[in-house]
């Protein structure tokens, strides 16, 4: 696996790669980076390419307005940079809510969306009475711990979570609660209809952000859609099951033709 820095729009942002032919694209979830996908980037006939987005991991952080909307103009940035498109586009969490922006802004980079345990269509709110609660994640580290554990209540590597709650300090302080506030803010509802690529959506039934309401309006927002529940698994298959991820996400990639299983 090979890692570099890319200049996109006056920003640094961090990506690491592995493997050769069709291009898959990994965006990660908020607190999230790269890492979250390490256990996933062996896909066999194809190239997968991970990033950092601005405001997280090793990546610079933003200067002004944070939204779900500036954050996937970043990511299109990154893959005209590198001439990717045409790409299978997995997004987790709040990356899911990224893809989905980037498919309806630039259709022509996303080929098919993966939307793991994604925001939906509307985006998710967060109360304002729970902001007290996030900053003390950004400021406590047994809090933050206490909080991503939750999510990924079947994730047992140890050295691996403590590599996902050291880049999610690194996130930018404006976006712990800028974060929170686009996704309030995120709604493409009215515009799900124009994407015409397939759309594969995943979600943990032990997930304690994502409902299964949310996830099936998510799937029922597109043309071409299906989704698959995963038993005993929470906000995140990739780092909680990631055989499990590879073998649906593979099934997936040969049903439509992408590439050979």
């Amino acid at each position: 696996m090979a890692s570099g820095f890319a200049a996109v729009i006056g920003v640094s942002i961090f990506f690491v790669t592995a493997g050769k032919g069709v291009p898959v694209v990994y965006v990660h979830g908020n607190t999230g980076s790269s890492v979250w996908f390490r256990p996933v980037m062996d896909v066999p006939g194809c190239r997968a390419v991970a990033i950092d987005m601005p405001n997280f991991g090793q990546s610079s952080p933003l200067d002004g307005d944070i939204s779900i909307q500036r954050y996937a103009a970043y990511v299109a940035g990154f893959m005209d940079l590198k001439g990717i498109k045409e790409a299978v586009v997995v997004g987790h969490s709040l990356g899911g809510c990224v893809v989905q922006a980037l498919a309806l802004e630039r259709p022509g980079l996303v080929k098919a969306m993966v939307l793991v345990d994604s925001g939906a269509p509307n985006g998710l709110v967060t109360p304002k009475d729970r902001h007290p609660v996030i900053e003390l994640m950004r400021t406590n580290r047994a809090v933050l711990e206490q909080a991503l554990k939750a999510t990924v209540p079947t994730l047992k590597d140890d050295a691996l979570f403590k590599t996902i709650v050291d880049d999610a300090q690194k996130m930018a302080p404006p976006a712990w609660i800028g974060n929170a506030e686009a996704l309030s803010h995120f709604d493409i509802t009215s515009r799900c209809a124009e994407y015409e690529g397939q759309v594969l959506v995943m979600r943990g039934t032990l997930d304690p952000i994502i409902t299964d309401e949310m996830a099936r309006a998510t799937a029922g927002a597109y043309r071409h859609a299906k989704l698959v529940t995963l038993e005993g698994v929470g906000h995140s298959v990739t780092v909680e099951n990631p055989v499990l991820f590879l073998q649906i996400f593979r099934d997936f990639l040969a049903e439509q033709g992408i590439c050979k299983k």
